[in-house]
């Protein structure tokens, strides 16, 4: 009614009124009358906002990848911002330029830049697992922009959600990942047919080593034995030479003996002797020796004639009847 109209705002709206181009009020959540012809309303949102993004870019190695992520923002000095873009609401009770609009758009150019001096200066496969890192290096640089200080914007928060390479790049990367795997997979197996060798290898020395330990203590056990039958033969060696020596002195002293008495018996008559030597014979004895002396002298008699009668009775032997 004749101009004056009712404003009611949110506690998330900052609001500066102007009348003839001064200031009136300023502040969060009013609400007020006013006199449309004469004046002017900012209103600074100053809600938090959520700007999603999808960029393109290249790589170091130029491969070109895509970039997802969200950037969420909102407006810490209301009255810089209403300094530097329009927020000014027409009759209608809506923003009468596109500044509120384009506002988004001025923070992910900022985005875009800082994200693409990033990426160019990392290789593919280092741009593809830099999300993170990525991430908060370029939060933090584009919390320190000049254009979003001068703007009173504060960065409440940066993610990316997702680094992906075109198809035809991914089916490459998948294949060679795969091979990698393949690989790997193959020098394991190598690995463990290589440590099952080591292990049969290392079995075999230890039963050759058991073996040559073995052969070492029977060779030892062996001189052993040799040592003592050395030691064994030497003592019977010297048995025998002192057997020998024993028996050779036996000899030596029955020599002597039997040297003594010839010498004693040359000097004797041999009629003694012999009568020395047939005394004590048996009575066949004494013919015997008599038959001999007989035959020794037989050149001296004519002719002996003995009888088995008298050969019987000499003999003592009984005569048949």
């Amino acid at each position: 009614m004749f101009g004056v109209r009712f404003l009611k705002t949110q506690p998330t709206q900052y609001v500066i009124r102007y009348r003839n181009g001064q200031r009136v009020s300023a502040g969060t959540g009013l609400s007020f009358f006013y006199f449309a012809p004469a004046t002017s309303l900012v209103v600074v949102p100053t809600a938090s906002g959520d700007s999603p993004f999808i960029f393109e870019e290249t790589t170091a190695d130029w491969q070109m990848v895509s970039i997802q992520g969200q950037l969420t923002w909102r407006i810490v000095q209301p009255e810089r911002i209403a300094e530097l873009m329009d927020f000014t609401l027409n009759a209608a009770g809506r923003y009468a330029s596109e500044d509120p609009q384009k506002l988004p758009q001025r923070l992910l150019d900022r985005l875009q830049a800082s994200l693409k001096t990033e990426i160019r200066a990392l290789p593919l496969g280092q741009a593809l697992a830099a999300g993170d890192a990525l991430a908060a290096r370029v939060g933090g640089s584009l919390g320190a922009d000049p254009v979003v200080t001068a703007l009173g914007l504060e960065i409440l928060g940066f993610s990316i959600l997702a680094i992906k390479p075109k198809p035809e790049t991914a089916r490459a990367l998948e294949a060679e990942a795969r091979e990698a795997l393949l690989k790997r997979a193959d020098e394991a197996i190598y690995a463990r047919r290589n440590a099952a060798v080591e292990q049969e290898r290392a079995i075999k020395e230890n039963e050759l080593r058991t073996e040559i330990a073995v052969q070492v203590k029977r060779q030892e056990i062996a001189e052993a034995d040799m040592v003592g039958r050395i030691a064994l033969e030497e003592k019977n060696a010297r048995l025998v030479e002192l057997a020998t020596a024993n028996a050779r002195q036996e000899a030596e002293a029955k020599a002597h003996g039997i040297e003594a008495l010839m010498r004693a018996a040359a000097s004797v008559d041999p009629r003694v002797l012999e009568a020395l030597a047939t005394s004590g014979m048996r009575p066949e004895q004494t013919i015997a020796a008599a038959f001999r002396d007989l035959a020794g002298n037989a050149g001296k008699i004519g002719q002996l004639n003995v009888s088995p009668d008298l050969l019987g009775e000499l003999l003592g032997r009984p005569q048949p009847a």
